[in-house]
């Protein structure tokens, strides 16, 4: 503990001081004090009673807590009723965006349905009933279940020729009826699957509609369109899905738009066809959904709207958009009111605590007169030490308990300051870690486990006497002489920026063998390093070779320990950016054939053991600086640094000869593959990393389509250049 008050030192008393022991200083001398003097100070006047009693510790803690309690009240009441807030407005918004994206969800689901519900009847439209009115007209009259899910249905030719109008079951007759010039039309035609058209206004009748389209495929075209027509109006599509859950404020309105902001379903029908950027209620929300992109999202998404809550979810296959607001007004009021009746209450509980906390306050402050009195006398001799303190705890107890002690506390010091070295000695010897304490270049105190670390034996804390490293200079554990005046300089600049140093390093044990080791160094002082320094030592041998593990798997396949795929590209953009000043250097890209039969009849452990076997033919056919890569599945490449064209096309059909070669013994045969090979020179023309692989791809995958077994050249891919295949059979039944 170190004491705030100074004493003198006894001169009989020598006291030994260690950079983590504690100071003792001495109090200030008070002015005598002679009881027999007699009083000179006068009667106080008014206003120094009221300087004085404002002054009073008493008066100010009383004062500070009822401001303290006013404004904790206040706040607290405002912050919850705020938070509140919040909390329902994102409860709120979290609730609306489900609900918006399970619209939609629904909203998708009819569309697949009522798009079902029309391939399922096309099979019926063959040549002959398109060729006949009224078999057309019995067509119309004879599907109950789809007139009663489009109110409006036609079918048209080719060439967009009216051929059959129905209403209410009703076949209309149309003279040149043609929709050749409607867009969902012309998609029908040629994507040859279903349609939602826009929303756009009837030919015939004029009033707002949506246009689901089948095609009717024979012979792989497309004879005839039939379309289910649904009126916007009547809202046939979006039944049980738009509407107004009433007129209060925090009433939810529904609408159903277009990826343009068409309208196409509204509580009020009227708004229908109109842009959305004329609702009030969702104006700018819509302005800032266009911002941001208009992305038509399944997943929904929350959009600003000044006093709203507004959610939009797209609709997959048609890019429809459904828009749910919810006022935030009327879902605050409630929360507005509990305000109002919070801050009434904490008015009432201000005036109800402040009478207590007076109350409370001269009670808990009682023992500081006492203590202010006592503390009057504490050098005049009147009193006995041990006389006239009040009985409290706390604060209060402790300074009491403190000016008891000042008079002897000086005499202990020393034991103090022994047992407080015992008890680190103690905790040092005891701690996992490798802790020593170091001041000036050597060690003062060492753990038993930082001796564990450098390889020697024993506890250092039951015989200090004995300890091999106490006073050893801290370059004895550093292997190479450059490191330790390195580590301090480290060290030094770290103590002086106010922060703690670490560092990985190689240290030597006792037996002379080394290993890395992590050191955080902090100082004992912070304003004075030369006070010595705490270490912490931990062995990092094994974690740095699990380090290096992990830097080599994520270079490299797991499978055959060639590179991966991003050491081939870049080793090869390294080539590259030497460009034009660049060695020779060719890519040579390897397709396995007829591997995926070996894994099909195999199984996957010989698929596996055919790439290793694979990885070493490649191997031993290049030379230890080029680089070999499986770049996934059954796809190799080779990298040749320093290799002309004509080398590397030879280096290539050597490498797809040991390929061929491989024969792997098979319970029913034995196991082969062959390969594919495009070769890709480096020249001035190449552009960047990706041109060049994907010139050596482009020769791989012609020499895969000449019929396999070739060395393609991506000089000649253009000239029908590259080499005959060399067949390899994939199964080869063993010879008796």
């Amino acid at each position: 503990m170190k004491n705030r008050f100074r004493i003198r030192p006894s001169r009989s008393v020598h006291v030994a001081r260690h950079p983590l022991a504690a100071d003792a200083s001495e109090p200030p001398s008070g002015p005598s004090m002679n009881p027999q003097d007699p009083p000179s100070s006068p009667r106080p006047t008014m206003s120094r009673r009221l300087r004085d009693a404002f002054g009073s510790l008493k008066l100010r803690i009383t004062l500070g807590g009822l401001a303290a309690l006013v404004l904790g009240i206040t706040l607290t009441s405002l912050l919850l009723v705020n938070r509140a807030e919040r909390a329902t407005l994102a409860t709120e918004r979290e609730h609306e965006l489900a609900e918006s994206v399970r619209t939609a969800a629904l909203l998708s689901r009819r569309v697949i349905e009522l798009q079902r519900a029309l391939a399922s009847v096309t099979p019926r439209l063959d040549a002959a009933t398109l060729a006949d009115t009224s078999a057309l007209t019995r067509f119309a009259e004879g599907q109950p279940f789809l007139r009663s899910l489009f109110p409006m249905l036609s079918v048209a030719d080719r060439q967009g020729r009216i051929i059959m109008y129905a209403e209410k079951s009703i076949a209309v007759p149309l003279l040149n009826a043609n929709v050749a010039d409607r867009d969902y039309f012309q998609r029908t035609l040629s994507e040859q699957r279903p349609q939602v058209s826009e929303a756009l206004r009837n030919r015939f009748t004029g009033e707002p509609v949506v246009v689901f389209t089948q095609p009717v495929i024979e012979a792989g075209s497309v004879r005839a369109v039939l379309g289910g027509i649904l009126r916007l109006a009547d809202r046939d599509l979006l039944d049980g899905l738009v509407q107004d859950r009433g007129d209060d404020a925090t009433s939810v309105m529904l609408i159903v738009t277009d990826a343009r902001g068409l309208v196409l379903a509204h509580p009020d029908r009227s708004h229908v066809m109109n842009n959305i950027a004329q609702e009030p209620r969702l104006a700018s929300a819509f302005a800032t959904w266009q911002a941001i992109g208009s992305p038509v999202e399944p997943q929904g998404l929350v959009v600003a709207q000044p006093g709203e809550l507004v959610s939009v979810s797209g609709v997959p296959g048609p890019d429809w958009l459904v828009w749910r607001v919810r006022s935030e007004a009327g879902l605050l009021a409630p929360l507005h009111d509990a305000r109002q009746d919070a801050l009434r209450a904490a008015a009432g509980l201000v005036v109800l605590f402040s009478f207590g906390l007076l109350l409370l306050l001269g009670w808990l402050l009682r023992p500081l007169s006492q203590l202010q009195h006592r503390a009057l006398h504490l050098f005049d001799g009147t009193m006995a030490p041990q006389d006239g303190w009040p009985m409290a705890g706390g604060e209060i107890g402790s300074l009491g308990c403190v000016l008891q002690r000042v008079g002897t506390e000086r005499a202990r010091l020393e034991v103090r300051n022994a047992e407080v070295l015992g008890q680190l000695r103690s905790v040092m010897s005891a701690a996992p870690a490798g802790i020593a304490i170091v001041r000036a270049g050597r060690f003062e105190l060492v753990g038993a486990a930082f001796h564990r670390l450098l390889g020697f034996d024993g506890d250092p804390s039951a015989d200090a006497a004995a300890d091999p490293l106490a006073g050893q200079p801290v370059q004895r554990i550093f292997p190479a002489p450059a490191d330790h005046p390195h580590f301090a300089a480290l060290e030094l600049q770290a103590f002086a920026e106010r922060r703690a140093y670490m560092g990985e390093w190689h240290l030597k044990r006792g037996d002379g063998t080394c290993f890395w080791a992590r050191i955080h160094s902090k100082p004992v002082d912070a304003a004075d390093p030369a006070r010595g320094a705490i270490w912490i030592v931990d062995d990092i041998e094994e974690a740095r070779a699990a380090h290096e593990r992990l830097k080599w798997t994520a270079t490299h396949d797991p499978l055959t320990g060639l590179a991966n795929r991003s050491v081939f590209a870049q080793r090869a953009g390294e080539l590259v950016a030497t460009l034009p000043n660049a060695r020779p250097a060719a890519i040579v890209f390897i397709d396995l054939d007829h591997f995926k039969p070996v894994n099909d009849r195999a199984g996957h452990g010989a698929g596996d053991l055919m790439l290793l076997a694979v990885a070493q033919a490649m191997t031993s056919r290049v030379r230890g600086s080029d680089l070999v890569a499986r770049m996934g599945g059954d796809e190799f490449a080779l990298l040749l640094e320093g290799c002309s064209h004509d080398t590397a096309l030879r280096i290539a059909r050597d490498v797809r000869d040991s390929i061929l070669q491989i024969e792997m013994p098979w319970d029913q045969g034995t196991l082969t593959v062959g390969a594919s090979l495009g070769v890709a020179s480096l020249t001035t023309q190449t552009l960047d990393t990706a041109q060049w692989l994907k010139a050596a791809d482009a020769a791989c995958y012609a020499a895969k389509n000449s019929g396999r077994g070739a060395v393609y050249s991506a000089a000649t891919i253009a000239t029908n250049g590259g080499e005959a295949r060399h067949p390899a059979s994939v199964v080869r039944p063993d010879k008796a």
